[in-house]
């Protein structure tokens, strides 16, 4: 079903090259600094039900490409009123041409192949024989959510939580006896983003899980530095911010206190939304300097365009799209508090990929705190893989780059994912090799530094 020589060069002399630099990576560990795995998968270690809940309902990815032809699975249901699991996979496989062309493609049927054995392609004729031999591998132990961790070679794995998560199931994981990783990453966009709904109930969860009084802005920052230090003890190394704009401010300290109570208030206007998102943004990459907590941010994602399917499945169903995002003057107030201090370590990542060339690539290339986080959502993709290193190389290099981070809610598909970004890297490494641009001794390290090394040390693994 898939090709050993997948994404590599027609052209022979360079195809060559791909293969032996493919050589020394295909098989190295995968480090996964940045996801949305779900930690309970970890710690109770339960057996996932049938091929449905395996491959589609995590997925945002699939269940998008059949939204945009009409195809709702999630109003697929039985007589019960529950989701009818084996009508969403035939409906599923019926349709999956529409995948033609596409990473999830490419993803999907590696995993058919290697984790399944499959060797024909999925279609509404195989749906039956697909969805029941899944289904009956998923009932064995070698394909308990651990197993396929051992499987994958998974040498680390970070899941993303709220501010207000008990981290329950990091703890369980880490005082057990199964021996891999699987640490949290802390991401307080609920509790800093007024426009997140209940955002006033959350800040006084907030204080009440913190233990500090979050109706004072003295006792707010607190509470975040209370809970970076609990998600540390969990095995946090970096935070997340999801923010509409890359906007950053540096207010005075009686101008923030002025503005966090006008928000206690509930009498803030949306510009004063985005000027306290930006205010926080600076705010956490002064707490990390304090505490060593690496800071990403991704901005420049429209969440939840469609209100409709938003108010009826809620978040993560495929709506977030990419919109213009400027970074020159929005980071410039951090950066100039922050930025030329080697202790702030932020890594961005964007969904305007003009911006690649134009702005984000020059900035990493000077500020020593910058570093690139990889092709991100819609651009993690071989194409946009691609584009990623011909716009960033020149400018910022491979070394402001941070190696790769899959950045999935479906297990199955990490392997895939790292595989299309490790072959994708050789070739572009192959082509400079093959110009006489780069030695190929050069090009080795280069590719095992992008697969493995690079990502450790971006986010203190």
């Amino acid at each position: 079903m898939i090709h050993p020589d997948r994404l590599f060069p027609s052209e022979p002399s360079r195809r060559t090259i791909t293969r032996r630099l493919y050589d020394e990576v295909s098989h190295l560990p995968l480090v996964c600094p940045h996801g949305h795995t779900d930690p309970a998968w970890f710690s109770k270690n339960s057996h996932f039900t049938d091929a449905t809940e395996l491959l589609i309902l995590p997925d945002h990815y699939v269940r998008r490409m059949l939204v945009s032809q009409g195809i709702q699975v999630l109003a697929i249901k039985g007589a019960d009123g529950k989701l009818d699991h084996r009508a969403i996979w035939t409906t599923f496989a019926n349709n999956y041409h529409l995948f033609r062309g596409t990473p999830t493609r490419l993803w999907l049927d590696q995993t058919f192949s290697e984790l399944f054995d499959f060797t024909r392609p999925l279609c509404g004729e195989t749906s039956d024989l697909y969805y029941e031999h899944i289904s009956s591998c998923l009932m064995q132990d070698s394909f308990r959510p651990r197993a396929m961790v051992e499987q994958f070679n998974i040498e680390l794995i970070t899941t993303t939580e709220g501010p207000l998560d008990t981290l329950e199931h990091h703890k369980a994981v880490a005082q057990g006896s199964w021996g891999k990783r699987v640490i949290t990453a802390y991401r307080p966009d609920a509790v800093v983003d007024p426009d997140t709904a209940n955002f006033q109930q959350n800040l006084d969860d907030f204080g009440d899980c913190s233990g500090e009084d979050t109706a004072t802005w003295q006792g707010y920052l607190n509470a975040h530095r209370v809970r970076r230090a609990f998600f540390a003890d969990h095995g946090a190394t970096s935070t997340d911010h999801g923010h509409p704009t890359a906007q950053t401010h540096d207010l005075s300290p009686d101008t923030a206190q002025n503005l966090f109570n006008k928000l206690r208030a509930g009498t803030t206007t949306p510009a004063e939304h985005e000027i306290f998102r930006g205010q926080m943004l600076t705010e956490m990459a002064k707490m990390s300097i304090d505490d060593g907590l690496v800071m990403q941010l991704h901005v420049g994602s429209y969440r939840n365009h469609n209100a409709a399917t938003f108010a009826q499945f809620g978040t993560d169903q495929g709506f977030d799209i990419p919109q213009t995002t400027s970074y020159v003057k929005a980071l410039k107030p951090l950066l100039d508090v922050h930025g030329m201090d080697p202790r702030l370590s932020l890594i961005l990542f964007t969904l305007d990929e003009t911006t690649y060339g134009r702005e984000l690539a020059p900035l990493a290339g000077a500020y020593p705190s910058i570093k690139l986080g990889p092709a991100w959502w819609f651009f993690d993709s071989p194409e946009g893989m691609m584009r990623y290193r011909k716009l960033v190389t020149e400018t910022a290099g491979f070394y402001n780059t941070v190696g790769f981070n899959d950045d999935t809610r479906a297990l199955p598909s990490i392997a895939a994912r790292h595989d299309v970004a490790r072959r994708v890297d050789c070739v572009f490494l192959a082509d400079l090799v093959a110009r006489h641009l780069m030695h190929e001794d050069e090009a080795r390290e280069v590719a095992i530094d992008l697969a493995y090394n690079l990502v450790k040390k971006a986010y203190k693994l």
